[in-house]
């Protein structure tokens, strides 16, 4: 067979069921390959979608996403995608095309050293040099990416070796086992958190993609301990559970800051440190942390780590709970923290100004959907509002890229998202900004007849940008841009279109848009006045 056929015979052998990419001239044997294959290849309308897809693929699954594109601008426009997968720590196996090897020694037609150039965006990668190795790359690229903590892993495929002919056979794939911590180590974070009289877990994305959410509640109700949710570790714990202090990771004085300085052990579980700075919520490193997770705490002075408990979250969690005393707890001292943060949301869901306010956006967009829907959010002001206040009943029901935060991703990932869970509804919340990145794949969700809803956020300007010149400056600078008729757009598309014209129509709308189970964009008008007044607040908040 030739070494494009025997790459997609490894592939198939690891269940990879589909392929996400733009075919190029280099990757020729590759797409001909999958002629003959059950791996479904989808075709993007950009690279970096089709990493961004394979990336929220991965995160969902917890099996790599693959995704593909030809060498030159291609490889580089696959790149961005590839590091925000790297980054927020979903498994994703990047596969490009090549220039041959006897031209890769001097300057060449669209030819650099991607190899190279994806090497610190990915946790490995390498060229395929001669055909008989295929079978060890795809094994090792696979097992590299699915290894905790997971992350992205590169391919490269010289068109020269891709059609050469080659005798081979996938590896035995080989699970992998995590370790647990050994027992005086259990012991020693069952006593430090015995001794803490306030103790405050702080619940990261390692808890959803170790399956140990419900691990995590049995260890609360035992223990009375409050949770505070990072970003992307949302719903770890039901925000209807009394324990439940919601999200942090905005900057500022927020209310559940005042839950962090009352604390006096940090428990934190599956953390990711990319995420959300320890100086922003543990200034002067003097709170001790309890790190549970399955690798050892990054050095941070302000991250003081009194035990690191390493291995499978999961079990380990478990282990905390079976050998923790009964210590009687109270959640008197962060009950206001709780209902401060929930009001503010319940105090806008009547408001019916124009533009929509945001708070009041978020709290209809929760009435409308159930427990177990989906929602992406892009990055930019709405994804710190939806941060703030898009409360979470289970895990990966609300999506929030926040390692390389790329703009663009809600759409691709709402793509993804439906693929994985057709039953489930799906909604990407885009602001306009964002949205015009990837919004050429509205045609890739219309041929695949996804029915996602696009709830836009308009103000026509990069508002995130804006409030932080707000903040600095008192003044904005170059951040308006021009908008197209978004109806227009997304009818051009195949989309149902609609508008909201007043606050009053929204929920009713996004019921509807819901209940058609058709691909729907909603263009909704935003009060991004909003964040001036909440950085006001935040900096009004006294614990």
């Amino acid at each position: 067979m030739k070494v494009a056929e025997l790459l997609i015979k490894c592939l198939e052998h690891e269940g990879v069921e589909y392929i996400f990419g733009v075919p190029g001239e280099e990757n020729i044997d590759i797409m001909d390959a999958l002629h003959d294959s059950n791996i479904e290849f989808i075709l993007t309308r950009h690279e970096t979608s089709a990493a961004f897809i394979a990336g929220t693929y991965g995160r969902l699954t917890g099996k790599p996403g693959v995704c593909l594109a030809t060498l030159g601008p291609g490889a580089t426009n696959l790149l961005t995608g590839v590091a925000n997968a790297n980054m927020d720590l979903c498994p994703l196996i990047a596969i490009t095309g090549q220039a041959g090897l006897d031209r890769q020694h001097k300057v060449s037609h669209q030819y650099y050293d991607l190899v190279s150039m994806y090497e610190p965006v990915t946790k490995w990668n390498a060229q395929i040099k001669k055909g008989e190795i295929v079978p060890e790359v795809v094994r090792k690229a696979y097992q590299v990416a699915t290894q905790d903590k997971p992350g992205a892993t590169h391919i490269d495929l010289p068109e020269d070796i891709a059609g050469m002919e080659v005798n081979g056979n996938p590896l035995q794939i080989v699970e992998h086992t995590m370790s647990e911590a050994d027992e005086p180590v259990i012991k020693q974070a069952a006593e430090l958190i015995d001794q803490a009289e306030h103790p405050l877990i702080l619940a990261g994305n390692g808890v959803t993609r170790g399956n140990a959410s419900q691990n995590l509640r049995d260890l609360v109700k035992k223990t009375n301990i409050p949770v505070v949710h990072s970003f992307m570790g949302k719903g770890a714990l039901s925000w209807k559970d009394e324990h439940s202090l919601l999200t942090a990771g905005i900057g500022g004085n927020d209310y559940i800051t005042c839950g962090f300085n009352e604390a006096d052990l940090i428990i934190t579980i599956g953390f990711d440190m990319a995420e959300y700075p320890p100086k922003n919520w543990n200034p002067n490193g003097a709170t001790p942390i309890l790190h549970v997770d399955t690798q050892e705490a990054e050095t941070d002075a302000a991250y003081p780590v009194k035990l690191n408990v390493v291995g499978d979250i999961k079990e380990n969690v478990r282990q905390l709970k079976e050998t923790l005393s009964n210590k009687e707890r109270k959640l008197d001292w962060v009950q206001a923290v709780r209902k401060n943060a929930l009001d503010e949301l319940a105090t806008y869901k009547e408001d019916n100004s124009f533009p929509v306010k945001p708070q009041k956006i978020i709290a209809d967009l929760r009435d409308a959907l159930d427990e177990q829907s989906i929602v992406i959010s892009d990055v930019g002001a709405h994804k710190m509002w939806m941060a703030r206040m898009y409360h979470a009943y289970e895990p990966n029901t609300c999506l929030i890229s926040n390692g390389l935060a790329s703009m663009g991703v809600a759409v691709p990932g709402a793509i993804a998202a439906k693929m994985v869970y057709p039953e489930r509804n799906v909604v990407a919340v885009c602001g306009d900004g964002s949205f015009q990145m990837t919004s050429a794949e509205l045609e890739t969700a219309k041929r695949l007849n996804l029915p996602i809803v696009v709830l836009l956020w308009r103000d026509e300007g990069y508002g995130l940008i804006e409030w932080h010149q707000l903040k600095a400056f008192n003044r904005s600078s170059h951040i308006r841009f021009g908008n197209p008729d978004f109806e227009q757009l997304a009818r051009s598309y195949g989309f149902e279109a609609m508008k909201i014209q007043n606050a009053e129509e929204l929920s009713s709308t996004l019921d509807r848009a819901i209940s058609l189970n058709k691909p729907v964009l909603i263009d909704c008008p935003v009060d991004y006045r909003e964040n001036m007044k909440l950085t006001e607040k935040l900096g009004d908040i006294i614990c």
